[in-house]
């Protein structure tokens, strides 16, 4: 197991990613998807975040019905060592899950046959293909507002296929969808072109919501980075993105 070195732990700056509140994308439920694989990770990456300021963590497994079949069912179990762990530790952080859902076709029967994972109770964390925007995705923004849903389109800095076509986020927004950023995007983790277009997109005030989509020890020294970088976290800070809404009172 990796394990980070105890000088480098005391060397985070403590606190300086308190602007998130709860991180609403994150892969931390061990051996579901491809996120964390055992749980003293999941705990260590918890524990990191948690030093780093985050006040509460709702992490979102995916939900690829043809590559991670999850449900409540499957998650339930995974989810629940977790937090006995966490206790056990005593690392005192609200820490739930919701999903992260892939909308094709198996999505779209999804969504009336059963109650989705949700954020808060509402906001529903969705992703698309990568390659093209799919021809029914107004369809089913629409069926997911129609149901009382509030979709947040996780990343949309990532989907090149919008680049060229830059009005189409403001059209999502139109559509009733929130758009949520990956904090690796704006360090340049995916590339330059998509970290350009995740500082369009945040000088637009066109992003909602912020999350880590940790998945990895490389994205945990990218966040790292990030927060030890305070010109870039008092940038990100001006935004005030409407993650702090999720935390409870």
């Amino acid at each position: 197991m990796f394990l980070f070195k105890r000088k480098s732990r005391e060397a985070l700056h403590k606190g300086l990613l308190s602007f998130v509140g709860t991180d609403i994308h994150s892969h931390l439920i061990p051996a579901v998807d491809d996120g964390v694989q055992d749980i003293d990770t999941s705990l260590t990456f918890i524990e990191q975040l948690h030093e780093m300021g985050i006040e509460k963590i709702v992490t979102t497994p995916h939900i690829i019905l043809d590559r991670y079949p999850n449900s409540v069912n499957t998650l339930t179990g995974p989810y629940l060592k977790v937090q006995a762990a966490l206790q056990e530790r005593g690392i005192d952080i609200p820490f739930s899950f919701a999903a992260e859902y892939y909308m094709d076709e198996q999505f779209e029967e999804l969504i009336p046959s059963s109650p989705l994972l949700t954020l808060d109770g509402k906001l529903v964390l969705v992703e698309m293909s990568f390659m093209q925007a799919p021809p029914q995705l107004h369809q089913w923004l629409f069926n997911l507002i129609a149901q009382g849903y509030q979709p947040v389109l996780a990343h949309p800095e990532r989907y090149s296929h919008y680049h060229n076509n830059y009005h189409q986020y403001s059209q999502l927004k139109d559509w009733g969808c929130l758009l949520q950023m990956n904090l690796l995007s704006v360090t340049g983790y995916y590339g330059r072109h998509i970290q350009k277009v995740a500082e369009k997109l945040m000088a637009d005030r066109l992003i909602d919501l912020v999350g880590t989509d940790l998945h990895h020890h490389r994205h945990m020294a990218t966040m790292q980075g990030i927060a030890k970088d305070k010109k870039l976290v008092k940038t990100l800070e001006q935004y005030g993105f409407r993650n702090r809404e999720l935390i409870p009172v």
